[in-house]
């Protein structure tokens, strides 16, 4: 087997590895991985961003998908040839976060999948839709999860208003998502063309943040002055100010990024809570989601044959560089490194 790891942070840091393959022991799974894809916090555990105290070396990426090898003594539900991918946190199988649930997470706490091979427990596991290819699926663990919680744990219905921000995997995610509940969506970006792709998924109207920065009075009048239901926020403290004013009394802020943090959406302000309290915004934090989100998620993803935005597919020996294109910012939706 060969893997990428981190001996120390950067990405010019990272180094690729031969190893030894190794049996799945009681419990366990052998996965020849097929593809990995990157998501923010990929990019901001390699350069040391994520936690410095990160224990070294590190194999990255928490989101990848393959095919069953092997099977360990007392594993059922998985045969060699079926096509799985692991769940985020490998300890959280169902219910609400807990401490101990939140443990494990892969690409952080543990070992990732930028790997040819990897080894998990049976219960961090979790078939894929057959309608999915293996780079597709592997889009699915961290960003996909995430959207469908911050769209369902707030109950989206039809006829409601979603606000996403950008797009990188988890807004068009949420977009994809919001659409096939029957709701509209607004949607913000720095690039013309990317609103205009982004349209082509179903966005009913976007802003260019760049040349209209107060995207938030934009919100409140394509809503008649009430307001969103829903903002998907994955901008962090830069955006949390303009997303309090956008959404309605009563509404929810879906806290998943921290991307203005490093400049990437909005500016940085100093956010008032006032406005949190007078009419009564909910805002939840949102930390992907569970082993049973993800099943949910699945089931309506095959029966909807809805299929991820992929930007780029990278080689394998290309890592760094599918880095690099998550480090520009330029992508539009998410960007895989292929394992074949």
């Amino acid at each position: 087997m060969r893997k990428w790891q981190i001996p120390s942070f950067g990405i010019d840091s990272l180094e690729l590895l031969d190893g030894d393959s190794t049996e799945p022991k009681l419990g366990h799974v052998l996965v020849r991985v097929h593809a990995v894809s990157l998501n923010y916090r990929d990019l901001m555990v390699v350069k040391g961003l994520y936690n410095p105290r990160l224990k070294m070396p590190r194999v990255p990426c928490s989101d990848g998908a393959g095919e069953v090898v092997a099977v360990g003594p007392l594993v059922t539900g998985f045969t060699p040839g079926d096509r799985v991918a692991g769940i985020f946190m490998q300890n959280w199988a169902e219910g609400t976060l807990t401490a101990a649930k939140s443990k494990e997470a892969l690409g952080g706490d543990i070992d990732g999948m930028l790997a040819t091979e990897v080894v998990l427990r049976a219960s961090g596991l979790i078939k894929v839709p057959e309608h999915l290819s293996y780079a597709e699926a592997a889009t699915l663990p961290c960003a996909a999860v995430t959207a469908w919680n911050a769209l369902f744990s707030a109950e989206t219905k039809p006829g409601d208003t979603v606000l996403i921000q950008g797009t990188g995997g988890v807004s068009i995610f949420a977009l994809q998502f919001a659409k096939m509940a029957g709701a509209r969506v607004l949607g913000i970006s720095s690039s013309d063309e990317k609103l205009a792709r982004a349209a082509t998924l179903g966005l009913d109207a976007g802003l260019n943040y760049k040349t209209n920065p107060d995207w938030e009075k934009w919100a409140l009048e394509m809503t008649g002055g009430e307001g969103v239901d829903l903002v998907v926020e994955v901008g962090g403290s830069g955006t949390l100010p303009r997303a309090i004013k956008a959404v309605r009394p009563g509404g929810t802020i879906a806290q998943i990024g921290v991307l203005s943090g490093a400049a990437e959406v909005g500016a940085t302000e100093v956010i008032d809570v006032r406005p949190i309290l007078s009419r009564q915004v909910r805002i939840h934090g949102v930390y992907v989601g569970s082993r049973a989100d993800f099943a949910a998620m699945n089931k309506a993803m095959a029966q909807a044959r809805l299929k991820p935005v992929i930007d780029s597919v990278f080689p394998f020996a290309e890592a760094p560089a599918a880095l690099r294109r998550m480090e520009s910012a330029s992508h539009f939706g998410k960007i895989v490194i292929s394992v074949e």
